[in-house]
């Protein structure tokens, strides 16, 4: 975890890379994994900008019903896996929106993974921040 002080200086900003065990991993490796993760976020100041991204292995995709308020409508795939499950319930437990959910953009600046066949396409790298601070959001997108 990194944290940088803001303009306003009674605002930190608190950023949290992850990398995620892949959805095939077990269990027991995402068990451990989001409880380390909870520990990270358990400790931040609710009042900071909190930032948590990376390679989440996690398909959201574009049907946020259950979870309006992490989530828009823009996410990329069809079917949200186990992994994308367990991210989606940690980000609405710690009210953190999901960024690359909010834009509408071309299927391109959100892919971050490509089959070796070319054909399957998956969004699961993501960029969260605080609900709080998400009107600060100007675009998403992975380059």
């Amino acid at each position: 975890m990194s944290s940088f002080t803001t303009r306003n200086m009674s605002i930190n900003m608190n950023i949290i890379q992850i990398y995620v065990p892949t959805n095939e991993a077990s269990n027991e490796d995402k068990d451990v994994f989001y409880s380390l993760l909870l520990g990270v976020i358990d400790n931040l100041s609710r009042n900071d900008a909190n930032i948590v991204m990376g390679d989440a292995n996690a398909k959201i995709d574009q049907d946020n019903v259950g979870y309006e308020g992490i989530r828009r409508q823009h996410g990329f795939g069809q079917i949200m896996n186990g992994n994308g499950e367990r991210f989606a319930n940690i980000c609405a437990f710690n009210s953190f929106v999901i960024g690359g959910s909010v834009f509408s953009l071309k299927k391109i600046l959100k892919v971050a993974w490509v089959s070796q066949d070319g054909v399957t396409l998956n969004q699961i790298n993501h960029f969260c921040i605080s609900h709080r601070f998400s009107s600060s959001l100007e675009d998403v997108k992975v380059q």
